[in-house]
């Protein structure tokens, strides 16, 4: 039987050996055991049979990290991000043979991404991230075996400066943590802009309109602050994913690649009835924006778009400095503040994916924890 062995992020590696059926050991790794069970027995009867499946059968024209990313990027279809840091990666790290992929080799790589690129944290575990899914698939693949898997046996807070980073680097870079929120009297200000419709311009005034259509943009603002959904979750919303008479949003489609349902508040449910067309059609989109098919190229040009008719409206309205995402904020910050929902709770409404990432909201309920002391 093949052995396995959990990492600490929870995934499993199961190692394969048959004498004269396979050359060297096969590591394979899953994100459950459930899975990795499943395959096991497969790949066992085949191999007790002499069978070896061709994924698993060493290609000898894959032998570097570009050559690897081009096959994971052709087969395995990962998200745009993924696809986004994995392109730097080749740029610069392209010609590194998979073999040479062992502990040191990332140790050493992490420490240039600090003392020479001298970038932040969030995006070393980026690229950290993206390589380690790719020799995920690289080794079910059979294309490298990596016994100690060293991307993804880094200790915990391997991505933060030490001292000796910041001596070298002469720099401490440090993730910015957003956290703006709304003042008093912008959200009153931002709907007088909305309603008005009109952006100010130095050559011709821009009309809230068509795509920009005034009265989506104020619904899709309203319900970020009151959902804490992410602006891409919203505007691939089609009808069919919103059930008014359950109070939900059903996101098949979410950063994280978790699905989730999103409760809605009275506020959110009043505005999307109001702004739910009679005999609205199940497929079709509850806004405007996204143009063309959810091609990753339309759904970041929409993005971009979205983003920076936002800035001027914002500016519009004399709210220096706020961006959309931080409706996400505001809205999480809400929902400490005002509900007694649990952080577990909490976490399924917003998919954050862990408790740490919600720490920064604790001090909001201070007084609520002051009040449960005797």
């Amino acid at each position: 039987m093949a052995g396995k062995k959990q990492f600490p992020n929870g995934s499993w590696q199961y190692t394969f050996k048959r004498k004269d059926v396979l050359d060297k050991p096969l590591y394979l790794t899953f994100s459950t055991e459930k899975e990795g069970d499943e395959y096991a027995a497969k790949l066992e009867a085949l191999l007790a049979r002499g069978i070896v499946p061709l994924e698993h059968q060493i290609s000898e024209s894959v032998l570097t990290i570009k050559d690897l990313i081009q096959e994971y990027e052709r087969d395995a279809h990962p998200s745009a991000k993924d696809i986004s840091a994995l392109n730097t990666i080749v740029k610069d790290l392209g010609p590194t043979r998979l073999a040479d992929i062992n502990a040191a080799w990332v140790d050493h790589w992490i420490s240039m991404m600090k003392r020479i690129d001298k970038i932040a944290p969030t995006t070393i575990q980026w690229k950290v991230g993206a390589l380690a899914r790719a020799t995920d698939w690289g080794m079910r693949k059979g294309l490298l075996t990596m016994p100690d898997h060293a991307l993804r046996s880094l200790p915990s807070g391997y991505a933060q400066y030490t001292k000796a980073d910041a001596a070298v680097a002469g720099v401490s870079r440090k993730d910015n943590e957003r956290d703006r929120r709304l003042e008093h009297g912008e959200w009153e200000k931002i709907l007088e802009v909305l309603a008005a419709g009109v952006l100010p311009r130095s050559q011709r005034q821009l009309l809230l309109t068509g795509r920009r259509d005034k009265t989506a943009l104020k619904c899709i603002m309203v319900l970020a602050v009151e959902s804490a959904m992410r602006m891409r979750e919203m505007f691939t919303l089609r009808w069919s994913q919103v059930a008014l008479d359950k109070k939900t949003i059903f996101l098949d489609k979410t950063k994280n690649g978790d699905k989730r349902q999103v409760p809605l508040s009275s506020i959110a449910l009043a505005e999307l009835r109001a702004f739910r067309p009679e005999n609205a059609n199940p497929t079709a989109l509850v806004f405007p924006f996204l143009e063309g098919d959810e091609s990753a190229k339309s759904l970041n040009s929409t993005t971009d778009f979205l983003s920076r008719l936002w800035v001027n409206i914002f500016k519009q309205a004399g709210a220096q400095g706020l961006l959309f995402h931080d409706l996400r904020h505001e809205a999480t910050s809400r929902l400490f503040e005002r509900t007694s929902l649990s952080e577990t709770q909490i976490m399924k409404i917003t998919g954050h994916k862990s408790h740490r990432m919600l720490m920064r909201y604790a001090n909001l309920r201070g007084s609520t924890l002051a009040d449960a002391l005797w």
